[in-house]
């Protein structure tokens, strides 16, 4: 008997997704070696769903059947199955046809196709994930329309494919539903296909963070072990669910350990497990995570370290085959402070207060830091999760989660490495948008391109070189700090205030030299301070209130600093002595009252400087429940005994923003204290620095009620950050700390600006895009390439860039350099910069992700340093800018319209004052790249 060849089996089609409850199958293509899971399978599917799929009972399938199902060219016909452990749990096959339906093969562009789910995995979103599936592999083997019939009652198989987002025609016949699906991706379907990744992603972290039940393996039977130090702290963190210890070596008889229920292995459980943590060595965990999966557990914290990439990837492939996901190895464990969960599975001695940072990080270290960190500034966390080398559950992941968090408000990470920057930047850009701003400190960024031992990163081990990596972070929103302190710093202001509306910053305190430093510190990061307003050194807070309230009325301030330190109380004088001061401090009282304006440097005005200009933004209140409550200020007074200078005739004029005009609110009298007046009687004595009052300071800063950030700067007042805290003021102990977050928190409120207002991508009438397709398909015959000189100046005409065969070349002018490179990793970026030393030498590059829009070419050609050559500097003729954009605009174009195309290098392009000029170009193609943004979804596998 003649038997056919068995096609060769693409393991590219494997995949560990997903699925919408947060758990995980693995699927695969079906081969002639799954009989037996196959008949298995099918038995545990109902008479029902069998109807559905056959149209008439079908109780077993025949042993032509599973032939037939089983055998495969994966060209003409396919099978699909979605599995976890060793079993099906739902399948997917197309079979080509004509357009009679018949039996067909290529390149007939047509298939039917069928899906059968097991009962117990229905509602998982199962059907949708291997829909995204089989029509890649569709696409990949040139089918482009699906059919299907379906029975009216099987309402849920036709919402599967109507909500796809694909084009689809739908019609009715033979008492059946007849779809037709054009399976070309679209705008819809990719917005459906990443709103479904978000909610399944989302969940998988929901349920490592707020599981019903733990086990802590590997715990010890004598304290002080990281597994009888994560028992612990589960138990003392009060965490509501059932708590197990479990310990191979336990004694028999021991019923408990620690405290909590103790057994031998994780399968004498006789309850559901949701989370384990396994404190075990690495040598162990391959056994222990088996165990796991038997038992059911959803998720696995593993702490171990030292597996060798081949064990992590294979500790992670079986993970997810079970339907777990991992967090690890290397880990520290997961904080979630809701009132309702209070889970500290990790070392943590204690779990931190509750507040609104979202806190992620790759290094255990730098997770213990920025964890103590926050605890002395008296700031809290929602979340925590460190996830060591980050080989399954990571960052992305994590952002997914945060997205939809209500507790969440400003999103922490460190990160050593990024496993799939475009992913990344999408996910960061998104939440920004959304109110949730991203901050970062990446570890390793100058360390020459190497990722940390142990870390999953991409097949290859590629890394975009690191300038395009900070510049594309930027244009996603990502807020780049430079340290864990800078980390925690911008933090703690995005947590709490709202965003500055500009740069000019109101710098108050009662301590002259310290505002000054506040003040120098925000000239040097780009803001603008107005001339500091000095108080008493023995102000009380109600002159702090009013000060503050004076401060934010201006509608030129959009921000204020608050600086104050402890001053001592001196004796009663001798009557004979004459006045005496109140208080010891620095600087010494000016008899001009507690609020006076102190000479300073100067504010910046319209091309003073960097950061001169003002940014819309939109004001986010105090809103939801753990808001400060907002209060009501008192105007400063104005009244006998006090007196305010006129403005620094240095300062800078106040320009009014949007909704802006006239002046200040009249300033109400009240009485004030006089010259040299000591705190008023019976007022809490802030010099003393005391624990009464920090309480009334805070209070008394949070009663002045503003759409404008106020950060407090103070040295050793007892407990201060603690109160200030409680009321959603940040507290910082040092001014350049305080400045920097704000500089951050400023720059973010102009980024979100743009984003709300990103400009367009051009449609150009008079490009031929079927030239270009023409000479690309000539060119991408047998693998990468460049094209020739004659093959270049034909396909840049194509989109009227101009070369000098078309146009001329400039005779004089700037020359500059154009590149736009294709990174799967990344994506498509063009990049800017002068030819010569400013790029060469000194990296004067800019660089945008593409698609380009026309705001974003504007700010391309004006973000490098060396820009001002081009706009007559040191009365040179400015040169045709408007050129160079649209240049960039259509070269961006160009690299979007066609995939084929790898790398274009456009050097020199010589910008004149009256035209512009490609003098040289190179244009490097090949095969596209695969999508994996444009789906189908799937885990990444290292």
């Amino acid at each position: 008997m003649r038997t056919t060849a068995q096609p060769p089996y693409p393991a590219h089609w494997e995949a560990d997704v997903v699925l919408r409850d947060g758990g995980t199958a693995h699927i695969r293509p079906i081969t002639p070696a799954d009989a037996d899971r196959l008949v298995g399978f099918y038995e545990r599917v109902s008479e029902e769903s069998k109807y559905h799929r056959f149209f008439a009972p079908y109780p077993r399938l025949s042993a032509r059947d599973v032939h037939r199902f089983t055998h495969h060219d994966f060209v003409d016909r396919v099978g699909l199955a979605a599995t976890v452990g060793d079993d099906f749990i739902a399948t997917v096959r197309f079979d080509r046809i004509d357009e009679r339906g018949r039996a067909a093969a290529a390149p007939a562009d047509r298939a039917e196709v069928a899906f059968l789910v097991q009962d117990a995995h229905q509602r998982r979103g199962l059907a949708a994930a291997l829909l995204e599936h089989i029509a890649a592999v569709a696409r990949e083997r040139g089918v482009r329309r699906f059919v299907a019939e379906v029975l009216p009652g099987n309402s849920r198989m036709i919402k599967v494919f109507t909500d796809a987002g694909y084009a689809q025609r739908r019609g009715f016949a033979d008492g059946s539903v007849q779809l037709t699906l054009d399976l070309a991706p679209t705008a819809e379907s990719v917005a459906v296909m990443r709103a479904r990744e978000q909610r399944a992603e989302a969940r998988s972290v929901q349920r490592l963070l707020a599981p019903g039940s733990v086990a802590v393996i590997g715990a010890g039977r004598r304290p002080g072990g990281a597994g009888r130090r994560v028992l612990a702290a589960l138990l003392d963190a009060d965490f509501p669910g059932q708590v197990y210890a479990v310990n191979a070596a336990l004694p028999s008889g021991w019923t408990t350990l620690g405290g909590a229920p103790a057994h031998r292995s994780i399968r004498d459980v006789e309850g559901p497990v949701d989370l384990a943590v396994l404190a075990v060595p690495a040598d162990r965990v391959g056994a222990v995570l088996e165990d796991c999966g038997a038992h059911g557990v959803q998720g696995l914290v593993v702490m171990a370290t030292g597996h060798t990439r081949d064990e992590q990837r294979a500790l992670v492939h079986r993970a997810r085959s079970l339907g777990m996901r991992i967090l690890g190895p290397g880990a520290f464990g997961l904080i979630n402070t809701a009132p309702t969960v209070r889970l500290n599975a990790s070392p943590a001695p204690h779990l931190p207060r509750t507040g609104r940072i979202g806190l992620f990080t790759q290094s255990a270290a730098i997770g213990i830091a920025v964890l103590d960190e926050l605890e002395r500034c008296g700031a809290g966390l929602s979340t925590f999760v460190s996830a060591g080398n980050r080989a399954d559950v990571s960052g992305n992941d994590v952002l997914q989660y945060w997205y939809e968090d209500r507790d969440t408000r400003v999103a922490l990470m460190y990160l050593e490495s990024l496993g799939n920057p475009r992913k990344f930047t999408r996910l960061a850009r998104r939440a920004a948008t959304a109110g949730t701003p991203v901050v970062v400190v990446r570890g390793g960024r100058h360390s020459g391109g190497a990722s940390p031992g142990g870390h999953a990163v991409p097949a290859g081990g590629r890394r975009a070189p690191e300038a395009t990596i900070s510049a594309l972070l930027g244009q996603a929103g990502v807020i780049q700090a430079g340290t864990a302190t800078e980390l925690v710093d911008t933090g703690l202001l995005l947590a709490w205030q709202p965003p500055p509306a500009g740069p000019r910053v109101a710098v108050l305190g009662n301590a002259e030299a310290l505002a000054l430093v506040a003040h120098d510190s925000c000239r040097a990061q780009g803001l603008s301070p107005l001339p500091v307003t000095a108080l008493d050194p023995a102000a009380a807070p109600a002159d702090y209130r009013r000060a503050l309230t004076a401060a934010l009325a201006a509608p030129d301030v959009h921000a204020a600093i608050v600086t104050t330190v402890p001053t001592t109380a001196l004796p009663a004088p001798d009557p004979d002595d004459g006045p005496a001061p109140s208080a010891v401090a620095l600087p010494a009282p000016d008899p001009g009252g507690p609020l006076r304006a102190a000479p300073g440097p100067s504010g910046l005005g319209p091309g003073d400087g960097p950061g001169s200009h003002e940014v819309a933004a939109p004001s986010r209140p105090h809103t939801g429940a753990d808001a400060a409550p907002s209060g009501t200020g008192t105007p400063h007074a104005s009244g006998p005994g006090t007196r305010t200078r006129g403005p620094d005739p240095r300062s800078a004029p106040h320009l009014p923003g949007p909704g802006e005009g006239g002046a200040a609110p009249p300033v109400p009298e009240s009485g004030g204290p006089g010259p040299g007046t000591p705190a008023r009687d019976g007022a809490p004595d802030i010099a003393a620095g005391g624990a009464g009052s920090a309480a009334a300071l805070a209070t008394a800063l949070h009663e002045v009620a503003a759409d404008k950030p106020v950060l407090v700067v103070h040295h050793a007042v007892d407990r201060l950050a603690d109160e200030l805290h409680a009321r959603g003021i940040p507290a910082y102990p040092s001014a350049e700390r305080a400045v920097r977050a704000l500089a951050h928190a400023v720059r973010h409120a102009g980024w979100l600006s743009h984003a709300a207002a990103p400009g367009r991508v051009p449609a150009y009438d008079d490009i031929d895009a079927a030239a270009a397709r023409r000479i690309l398909a000539a060119a991408v015959t047998d693998g990468p390439a460049t094209l020739t000189a004659k093959q270049t100046t034909a396909l840049l005409d194509a989109y009227r860039i101009p070369v000098p065969e078309a146009r001329g070349a400039a005779e004089e002018g700037v020359d500059t350099v154009v590149r736009a490179t294709v990174d799967p990793d990344v994506g498509a970026t063009l990049s800017f910069g002068l030819a010569g030393a400013p790029s060469e030498l000194l990296g004067d590059v800019a660089h945008r992700l593409l698609p380009l829009t026309d705001r974003d070419a504007v700010e391309l050609v004006r973000s490098i340093r060396a820009a001002p050559l081009l706009f007559g500097w040191r009365g040179a003729r400015p040169v045709d800018v408007a050129g160079l954009e649209e240049l960039l605009l259509r070269l961006g174009r160009l690299v979007e319209d066609h995939a084929e195309l790898a790398g274009v290098e456009l050097a020199p392009v010589a910008v004149a004052p009256d035209g512009v000029s490609v003098r040289a170009a190179t244009v490097r193609v090949g095969p596209p790249p695969a999508r994996a943004d444009l789906g189908p979804r799937r885990l990444p596998a290292y």
